[in-house]
């Protein structure tokens, strides 16, 4: 098979998250960067593709001009996909357009601003037979698809609690750098700052480990950091399909935290403990028996946890890792449609325009919620 062509939209000189995009879609030797608008600033888009060694001409200073002209090109040179890597405003206009012109997308989270963008993005993916994919990166870390299999297969019994959280310190101050700015910026970021950030990766674990929906919530927002226009700290009470009920809370005031996502489920037979700053380790919960440590790549883990290791046990596999999972799923799954073949099952084991819609609903119904006065607010259609 060939090496997917992938075009690049933001993730330009002094961006975070597009260099992690790059390096996740390389890992696997599937794809290759082909062109780019890599700013909102034509000049520091062409210098930015310069940089990373992509050709004069497919340099674009606009991600119109991108579609364009990528279009005309021959089907064997022109991007088979574009990964959007903008602040949140940009990501519906682009993915419309990518869409539209007859290019896949691989796009950063939240997929759009609102939950009307998400509905509308979703009819273009139906209408157009697009592949769309969105990095809730979390899911694919091999402990993770683990914690689901035992979920799934029963081991853990019916589920009861799930307590999910995901602390960070890093806007404790006031804004002093672009990541921070245009988060808290409600015509860039939408109208949440942490939730919108974080909470919805939050929310995205809980429902991918469980398989169960939230269906209700009561939200609290605090802004703590004086003048800022958007929440720095959430806390939500959560009802979930099957009689499950749960907290889930987000912060990124709570200094000294780095990126302390984690997430407990307890079921009738037991419960099981998965921490994103040590991946590699799940820890499984019993009344009558001692608790049991599973590693990744040791013996007797599931076929999905399996399939999304990539090296022997004891050698850590992290934050880029897990990244690349997404995209190699995503490219498998494009390239077997490409090349008209079947592409392996667990390779459909990406996130995707449901998951899209689903953390804009998210993200509405807590908005709605810590701005009423009702204790339960029904989750947002």
């Amino acid at each position: 098979m060939r090496k997917l062509r992938m075009g690049m939209v933001g993730g330009g000189q002094g961006a975070f998250i597009g260099a992690v995009h790059r390096i996740a879609a390389f890992i696997d030797n599937k794809i290759e960067l082909v062109c780019g608008a890599f700013s909102s600033t034509a000049e520091k888009s062409i210098a930015s593709g310069k940089e990373l060694g992509i050709a004069d001409e497919r340099c674009y200073g606009t991600y119109e001009e991108m579609m364009e002209k990528e279009k005309a090109l021959p089907e064997d040179q022109r991007m088979d996909f574009v990964a959007i890597v903008t602040p949140n405003h940009m990501h519906f206009p682009v993915a419309k357009a990518a869409m539209e012109a007859g290019f896949h997308v691989m796009s950063d989270k939240p997929a759009t601003l609102n939950l009307q963008e998400a509905k509308d993005l979703e009819k273009i993916v139906n209408d157009t037979g697009m592949l769309y994919g969105l990095t809730h990166n979390y899911t694919g870390y091999p402990m993770v698809k683990e914690a689901r299999d035992m979920v799934k297969t029963g081991k853990l019994g019916k589920v009861r609690k799930i307590v999910v959280e995901y602390p960070q310190g890093w806007l404790a101050t006031a804004e002093q750098n672009k990541q921070a700015a245009w988060r808290t910026d409600p015509k860039l970021a939408g109208g949440s700052c942490c939730m919108g950030d974080i909470g919805t990766h939050a929310e995205n674990l809980a429902e991918y480990i469980t398989g169960l929906k939230i269906t209700e919530l009561c939200a609290d927002f605090t802004t703590f950091v004086e003048g800022r226009p958007l929440e720095d700290d959430g806390n939500v009470l959560i009802r979930l399909e099957e009689g499950a009920r749960g907290i889930l809370y987000a912060s990124q005031i709570s200094v000294g935290e780095e990126n302390g996502l984690r997430i407990r489920v307890y079921g009738t037979k037991g419960g099981i403990e998965w921490v994103q700053v040590e991946p590699n380790t799940l820890i499984a919960k019993w009344n009558d028996q001692p608790n049991q440590i599973i590693r990744t790549g040791g013996p007797d883990q599931s076929e999905a946890a399996t399939y999304n290791t990539r090296t022997p046990a004891g050698h850590p596999e992290g934050f880029l890792e897990a990244f690349a999972n997404l995209y190699r799923n995503f490219a498998d799954t494009l390239l077997a449609r490409i090349e008209g073949t079947d592409a392996h099952p667990l390779a459909d084991d990406f996130p995707k325009i449901s998951d899209a819609v689903r953390g804009m609903q998210f993200l509405e119904t807590v908005i709605k919620s810590a701005n009423s006065d009702d204790k339960w607010v029904k989750f947002v259609d």
